[in-house]
C-alpha cells in the first residue's frame, strides 16, 4: 500500500509537489534548493495555492527567498492575496465578536467551528489561515430565534430547502445567511455534519467547550478532541480536496490534545477510520507529528486505502463546492463517501432511503395530515418516478 501511495505521489505535477514541500518546511528553515524552483509553471502554482487556500502560509514561508528562486510577479501576487486575507480575517473576527455578544444576550449558547477562531486556535495567527465565512453551532431549538436576530441585523436568508416530515432536522446540518453590505456569509449549524451520521449532542459539546483568546468578548469553541472529530469528518466528507484542511490536522497534532479521549470519541461516533485517514494523509503529505498513541490507527489497512483514495481529489484539483461537478467526479465521490462509513453508518444510510423525500411530496402532493402515508407508499413512488423519467428520456 505504501509503495502504491508513493507511486501516486510521483504522478503529482511538479507545482503541487513544490507546494507540499513548502508546507512541510517550518517557517524560517533553510531547506529549499534552487533546483526545486526551476521549470515551474508559476500561474499553475498560484492557482494551486488559491484552490487549496494555503497562499497565506506559502507566502510567509517563501517571501524572503528572493527573485533567484521565485519571480517577483509571483511574490507580489501572493503578497496581494496575503494582505487581502488579513483584512478579511480581521473583518470576520470583528463580526464573530458581535454575533457572539448578540447571541449571548438572548441566552443562545454559541460554538464557533471555523473562521478566525480556528485560525487563532491552531495557527496562533489569524493571517495564516483563510476563511470565507463564519460557521456557528447552536442548539436546534434556538434556530428560529437566531434566524430572527440575524434578519433583524441586516442578514438575508440565503438557503432554502424543501422538506417533508421534518427530515431537514437530520438530513441537513446548517442554513446560510448573507449580509449584502458587509459581504459576510454566516452558516448557522444545528449539527456538525449532515445525517444520519452519529455525533455528540450539543450539550456534551458545550460541557467540553473552550474559550477563544481571539477577542475581548468571550467566544466559545469546541474542545480539542471534539474539534478533531469535526475537522476529520468535515475534511473526509469533502475528499480532503483542499490542503488547508489537512494543514489543520497537522496543526492540531502539535496541540495539547488528549489522544486517548480522542480515540474514545472517534469510536463512539464511528469515525475511527476517518480519523486514521486524516492522520495518515497529514503524516505522509505534511510530515505531521503523529503521536505513538495513534500509530495503530494510521497503520490499519482500511485507513491506508482511504488515504490512497483521497489522492484522486488532491491531484486533480477537484472542487466539490462549485457546480457543475463532472459525472466522473460525482460518481467517484459517491463511492468514496460510502467507503468512509462504518458498517453501522452504512446500515442507517441505506435505511434513510426509506424515509420520505421532499421529491415524493412534489410528485404526489398530499395534505400535511396525510404525509405519514409517504412511508408505506415510498417504494411505489420511487417506481413511478423512475418510470416517468424513462418515458421522458425516450421522448427526448
Amino acid at each position: 500500500m505504501e509503495n502504491l501511495f508513493n507511486e501516486k505521489l510521483k504522478q503529482f505535477p511538479k507545482e503541487l509537489k513544490l507546494l507540499l514541500s513548502i508546507m512541510k518546511t517550518g517557517i524560517g528553515e533553510s531547506k529549499f534548493k534552487k533546483v526545486d524552483f526551476e521549470d515551474i509553471d508559476w500561474d499553475l502554482f498560484i492557482q494551486l495555492s488559491k484552490h487549496h487556500r494555503v497562499f497565506p502560509l506559502i507566502y510567509k514561508r517563501i517571501k524572503d527567498l528572493g527573485e533567484n528562486y521565485i519571480p517577483a510577479s509571483v511574490l507580489q501576487e501572493l503578497c496581494r492575496l496575503y494582505q487581502k486575507n488579513i483584512f478579511r480575517m480581521l473583518q470576520l473576527s470583528g463580526e464573530s465578536e458581535k454575533i457572539s455578544k448578540l447571541f449571548s444576550s438572548y441566552q443562545i449558547s454559541t460554538l464557533f467551528l471555523k473562521g478566525p477562531v480556528l485560525a487563532a486556535d491552531l495557527y496562533g495567527d489569524v493571517s495564516l489561515r483563510t476563511s470565507s465565512d463564519l460557521d456557528i453551532l447552536i442548539p436546534i431549538e434556538k434556530l428560529n430565534q437566531a434566524e430572527d436576530i440575524l434578519l433583524n441585523k441586516g442578514y438575508i436568508k440565503d438557503d432554502y430547502f424543501l422538506t417533508v416530515l421534518n427530515d431537514w432536522k437530520w438530513r441537513h446540518h446548517h442554513i446560510t445567511f448573507f449580509h449584502p453590505q458587509k459581504k459576510i456569509k454566516v452558516e448557522i449549524h444545528w449539527r456538525l455534519n449532515p445525517g444520519p451520521a452519529k455525533e455528540p449532542k450539543f450539550d456534551d459539546l458545550w460541557k467540553r467547550k473552550r474559550v477563544s483568546t481571539l477577542t475581548s468578548q468571550p467566544i466559545y469553541t469546541l474542545g480539542l478532541e471534539d474539534l478533531f472529530l469535526f475537522l476529520v469528518s468535515h475534511g473526509a466528507r469533502h475528499g480532503w480536496s483542499r490542503l488547508r484542511w489537512l494543514d489543520d490536522i497537522n496543526k492540531i497534532t502539535e496541540s495539547e490534545i488528549n489522544w486517548a479521549k480522542t480515540i474514545s470519541i472517534l469510536k463512539k461516533n464511528h469515525y475511527y477510520d476517518v480519523g486514521g485517514q486524516a492522520l495518515y494523509l497529514a503524516f505522509h503529505l505534511l510530515n505531521a507529528k503523529v503521536p505513538k498513541d495513534m500509530n495503530n490507527i494510521i497503520n490499519r489497512k482500511r485507513t491506508k486505502q482511504l488515504g490512497l483514495d483521497t489522492l484522486f481529489y488532491i491531484r486533480q484539483m477537484v472542487n466539490l463546492h462549485t457546480a457543475p461537478v463532472t459525472e466522473e467526479v460525482s460518481e467517484y465521490h459517491k463511492r468514496h463517501l460510502f467507503s468512509l462509513m462504518s458498517t453501522k453508518q452504512r446500515f442507517f444510510f441505506i435505511l434513510s432511503f426509506l424515509y420520505p423525500y421532499p421529491e415524493d411530496a412534489e410528485f404526489l402532493p398530499l395534505p400535511k395530515v396525510l404525509h405519514f402515508l409517504y412511508f408505506p407508499m415510498r417504494p411505489i413512488i420511487i417506481l413511478l418516478r423512475k418510470t416517468k423519467k424513462r418515458s421522458v428520456t425516450r421522448r427526448a
